[in-house]
């Protein structure tokens, strides 16, 4: 009997635990056993990690009806690089190769293939691995960002615009009833997929993206312009790495040890700029982390657990180094090499950018 073991790494995302479930689904008919790593790799660097609530073997029972819910069963944590992991020394913090841990912790539960469920990080971590001996991994591509680039979509990227856009229906009402401005920050650190689908589907009148440097003023001018043809309000969707022209993301501090560098006030700076040109009534929402949270859509629940039986699959044919993926309409396995590095990041020449500008909405980066 095989014994593997799956874990899911990076922030939480609607559709893990379709991911979940289908492994555990899909390996009781090969007649493995599946063990769920708690937190990433927290959990194979410290079998006594959160015990006795952390590593667990799973069956039917605990994976019951889990694809409906939100986040991830198994926890998630974007600390755990197991070659850059936040140790104590000399009473401070610092980063510690405890790759050795893994490999012992491997062998000493048995396992012979892992499951590594996450974003471009998790899969470059995937990828230390197999190079330094851990040659048994499968790879299930996740980020509600959708920009990987060896995939076409990513599970939690449907729910996170559903939940954007519903978002932006709401305070589309209130800023039409106020004469108001409403600036509307959602997730996208590097890539503003986010941004620009709920944008377009909630009817903004402005979309900022990381891919396409702003200009307050242009941003001001299109704002005027409304007010000045009868449309006193305006709804401005702002992703959280939108960059202004000659300027960099807005970070909260620095880079936590084991971490990395937080995005904040992206929308804000947007809203406290645009305050300093024209005079308006303007208001800022962050979504933040509601866009992750609760129950995945039927897209994202559909392609999870297709992931999750590909992968499984996958192990079975020896398929290690690989990751599964969307290509189309079929789910087909790249190396992860390919899935690492190259960002899947808006064109500004695009359809989706010219579609945004055929019908009115502004990017920020026109020309007076």
């Amino acid at each position: 009997m095989r014994k593997i073991g799956i874990m899911t790494g990076g922030g939480d995302c609607p559709g893990l635990n379709a991911v979940i479930r289908a492994v555990v689904k899909t390996s009781a008919g090969y007649g493995w056993e599946v063990l769920g790593v708690e937190d990433a790799f927290s959990g194979l660097i410290d079998l006594d990690y959160r015990s006795p609530y952390g590593n667990r073997w799973l069956d039917d029972d605990v994976i019951r009806n889990i694809h409906t819910r939100g986040g991830t069963i198994l926890g998630t944590s974007n600390r755990s690089n197991p070659f850059a992991y936040p140790v104590e020394r000399d009473g401070r913090e610092v980063e510690a190769d405890v790759f050795d841990r893994v490999l012992a912790n491997w062998k000493r539960l048995g396992l012979d293939a892992l499951v590594s469920v996450g974003g471009d990080g998790s899969m470059a971590i995937a990828q230390q691995c197999i190079d330094r001996g851990l040659t048994n991994v499968v790879g299930v591509p996740k980020t509600i960002d959708n920009d990987l680039g060896a995939t076409d979509y990513t599970f939690g990227f449907d729910t996170a615009v559903a939940v954007a856009t519903d978002a932006i229906d709401r305070l589309r009402d209130t800023a039409e009833s106020h004469d108001r401005v409403m600036l509307v920050e959602v997730m996208g650190r590097h890539a503003g997929w986010i941004a620009l689908h709920a944008g377009l589907a909630g009817g903004a009148h402005a979309i900022l993206i990381p891919e396409i440097p702003y200009r307050l003023a242009a941003v001001a001018r299109a704002i005027e312009a409304r007010r000045v043809s009868g449309q006193p309000y305006s709804v401005v969707v702002v992703a959280e790495g939108a960059i202004p022209a000659a300027g960099e993301p807005s970070y909260r501090d620095d880079r936590e040890v084991g971490g990395m560098r937080r995005l904040f006030g992206a929308a804000a700076r947007v809203g406290e700029g645009l305050a300093d040109i024209v005079d308006l009534d303007l208001r800022v929402t962050v979504l933040g982390h509601v866009q992750r949270g609760g129950s995945p859509s039927n897209f994202d629940r559909v392609l999870g657990t297709r992931f999750g039986e590909a992968a499984t699959h996958l192990v079975a044919a020896g398929g290690f180094g690989r990751m599964v993926a969307l290509r189309g309409t079929e789910i087909v396995d790249v190396p992860i090499r390919e899935a690492i590095g190259h960002a899947k990041l808006v064109d500004p020449q695009g359809q989706m950018v010219r579609t945004a500008r055929s019908i009115g909405v502004v990017f920020g980066d026109e020309a007076e």
